[in-house]
């Protein structure tokens, strides 16, 4: 074989190499713009709401603060139909799992707070229709303190609190 001939069977391999790296590029971006079209399309992915920021809420240093940004009040009223379920030790601060349930009727939302964080918000959860009032995460907390569950339900807010003791801070400590 000359070696103008063989120069030519490797462009042709090196092309082909190209072109098959390029399908499985073009197809694996269809692939998944089709799943994220799919999942916006049917609701279950609605970027505005999950992006949403509450600035007066999460930079509050104390959980008043915190409470009257993310609920407008820092009245609540204490309730043995709401349900937490967490460690009552963390051995990691980091993660520390967090299930909030109700047995309330019409829970329209779900506040977690922790208490001593240098940033009390966790996060508020807002329920739609005739969902469950459930939610469950991961928190970090910075030392031993409790969590504060919130539900409103019927316009009002309700509380419930459990202290989770943390031997390893996850914020920092």
């Amino acid at each position: 074989m000359s070696d103008s001939m063989i120069n030519h069977s490797k462009s042709i391999t090196n092309t082909t190499k190209e072109d098959m790296m390029q399908r499985r590029h073009f197809l694996k971006n269809t692939m998944a713009t089709g799943a994220i079209a799919l999942a916006a399309t049917s609701g279950l992915l609605v970027p505005l709401l999950v992006l949403a920021w509450n600035k007066e809420a999460f930079n509050a240093k104390d959980v008043q603060g915190a409470m009257n940004g993310s609920i407008g009040t820092d009245a609540t009223e204490q309730s043995d139909k709401i349900n937490i379920k967490a460690p009552d030790i963390a051995e990691n601060g980091a993660v520390v799992p967090v299930t909030i349930s109700s047995t309330l009727s019409d829970v329209t939302s779900i506040t977690i707070l922790s208490e001593k964080n240098g940033t009390p918000l966790i996060g508020k959860f807002n329920l739609k229709g005739k969902a469950e009032a459930f939610v469950s995460t991961r928190i970090k907390m910075g030392k031993t303190s409790n969590v504060i569950a919130i539900c409103e339900s019927g316009g009002k807010f309700y509380s419930a609190r459990k202290e989770v003791k943390v031997t390893i801070g996850g914020c920092g400590g």
